[in-house]
């Protein structure tokens, strides 16, 4: 059995200098055997022995290197790749069984790509590209799928739609997802500048986005409800008590019901309404 691994096992390898250097680094650390591997898990999980799970680690650091770089496409640094795959390796280290009858490694392999996975998805474009699983499994297959560059023909589209068990429209809207690139908002596209197409901050302007325009338009709004408040007082008390029921209340009431509570008829409801609306116009226009 190798001492010093669960002695003293060797410190997970900086992340600083550059990636050549870890990746040589973690290649100089021993493979353990499958009884090496088994002794570490058994501490693990019956002792809490975090020496132990340090050493499960540190021993596949590599194999995660291996894993990540399969994940370059992408645009993503294979540095941060590598991290976020060790994070799977940990989570699996700790939830590995060695009475499975497994190796670690097998059993490592769905943490690191799910970790990888969730990754990319965050950070490969700004708007997400796929939030469901069927979306997710169609983003990391379909690179894998496509047989040719540029935009596949209907039956590449037809082919892939049913190796990935999902509908041609997905497909289609998933390549045009892939080809697609983020803009900056405020910024011209393109090096030069005076020739680059308007950014979006110039055609997607905000209507009230100017101080001076939300300013007048507020102060018109309360001059407008003062005026409304200084009209109704200076109506009589049942035209005032009509409108307010017919426009102003929750429960708009009809001219039928105005008409039965003040015992007159529902053209002498509308009549009243009339002449206090029309009285109220004249003094918010005035």
């Amino acid at each position: 059995m190798t001492t010093a691994l669960l002695t003293s096992p060797a410190s997970i390898p900086s992340a600083l200098g550059s990636f050549e250097a870890y990746v040589a680094t973690v290649h100089q650390i021993p493979v353990l055997s499958v009884e090496d591997e088994q002794a570490l898990a058994r501490r693990l999980r019956d002792e809490g022995d975090l020496e132990a799970a340090k050493a499960l680690v540190v021993s596949h650091l590599r194999f995660v290197v291996h894993v990540a770089r399969g994940y370059q496409g992408y645009g993503l640094g294979i540095g941060d790749l590598v991290q976020e795959g060790n994070i799977g390796l940990m989570k699996a280290v700790k939830r590995f069984d060695p009475d499975q009858g497994v190796r670690l490694v097998s059993f490592a392999v769905h943490w690191i790509r799910a970790e990888i996975h969730e990754f990319i998805l965050k950070n490969w474009r700004i708007v997400k590209v796929a939030t469901t699983k069927a979306q997710r499994k169609l983003f990391f297959n379909l690179r894998r799928a496509k047989t040719r560059l540029g935009w596949m023909n209907d039956a590449e589209v037809s082919a892939v739609a049913k190796d990935l068990n999902v509908s041609k429209r997905e497909v289609l809207e998933m390549e045009s997802r892939l080809a697609g690139r983020d803009i900056g908002f405020d910024a011209p596209v393109g090096e030069d500048e005076e020739n680059a197409p308007p950014a979006p901050i110039a055609y997607l302007e905000q209507a009230d986005a100017d101080p001076a325009a939300l300013f007048e338009r507020e102060n018109h709004e309360e001059k407008q409800l003062d005026a409304l408040g200084e009209g109704l007082d200076r109506l009589d008390a049942r035209s005032r008590a009509i409108l307010e029921r017919r426009f102003l209340g929750e429960a708009k009431a009809t001219l039928q019901e105005l008409a039965a509570e003040y015992g007159v008829s529902a053209e002498r409801v509308r009549q009243i309404e009339a002449h206090a609306l029309k009285k109220l116009r004249g003094l918010l226009l005035a």
